[in-house]
């Protein structure tokens, strides 16, 4: 499934939705390295962008993201409505990243 076809917004501009096939997420956990750490802990010394921690941040998202379109994908689905991430903490440097959204079929208006 293309990227352009998911949206955090309920409708796809320019596609009518004619099936919702239901909730579909992708989830990961995640932790830091001990050098991620390490090397993340220096950055916040000289302040600004921490990239290690940053990097870290959208590998997480970008891989919960992608198996959130393998699951609406196997649904049938050719689009994904209302895409939101969460994230928590379940122990210290371990984090849970999740992606969900509605699997949909839609047709050109």
């Amino acid at each position: 499934m293309e990227h352009s076809m998911t949206t955090t917004t309920f409708d796809l501009n320019g596609y009518k939705i004619t099936r919702q096939l239901g909730v579909v997420r992708g989830i990961t956990v995640r932790s830091r390295s001990v050098f991620g750490t390490i090397g993340g802990s220096l950055q916040t010394i000289l302040g600004g962008n921490i990239t290690l921690f940053t990097q870290l941040c959208e590998k997480s998202r970008e891989e919960a993201f992608d198996m959130m379109l393998e699951h609406a994908e196997a649904l049938g689905a050719n689009a994904v409505v209302g895409v939101r991430y969460d994230a928590t903490e379940l122990m210290n440097g371990v984090t849970e990243v999740l992606c969900y959204g509605t699997a949909v079929q839609v047709s050109r208006d």
